[in-house]
């Protein structure tokens, strides 16, 4: 299989209310609109809300969750809160060593927010 793109689908009850979310208040730039649905740009990837794939579930969260890499966490919890955001626990370096932020959509879906240290592994050349 030859892969080309790839993008994240969420499914909603209510996808306008979800495409506000991710627009207004996490402030995600639009990589495309349509008649009924945007794209996002999510660093290296995209994540798509639209409304021809709405679901009739009241909350269709699931075990997924969304790993989004930031710059700074704790200016990412004051902008979260600052717009009304759902932070369901505040950024700390974890014993891998990340620094980790949890927060939640409108659909109860975590949003797990990253901040990877500078002298993380992650952040070294292995070439």
């Amino acid at each position: 299989m030859e892969v080309l793109s790839s993008r994240v689908l969420l499914l909603s009850a209510d996808p306008e209310r979800l495409q506000a979310f991710y627009r207004d208040r996490i402030g995600l730039p639009i990589h495309r609109e349509y008649p009924g649905g945007i794209v996002f740009f999510a660093g290296n990837g995209l994540i798509e809300i639209s409304s021809h794939l709405k679901t009739d579930a009241p909350s269709p969260a699931s075990d997924a969750a969304l790993w989004l890499q930031v710059r700074d966490a704790e200016a990412t919890e004051k902008q979260f809160r600052d717009r009304g955001v759902t932070v369901l626990r505040e950024p700390r370096q974890e014993p891998w060593g990340l620094i980790e932020m949890h927060a939640e959509d409108p659909d109860g879906r975590r949003i797990i927010v990253v901040e990877i240290p500078a002298d993380h592994p992650l952040r070294k050349d292995t070439r």
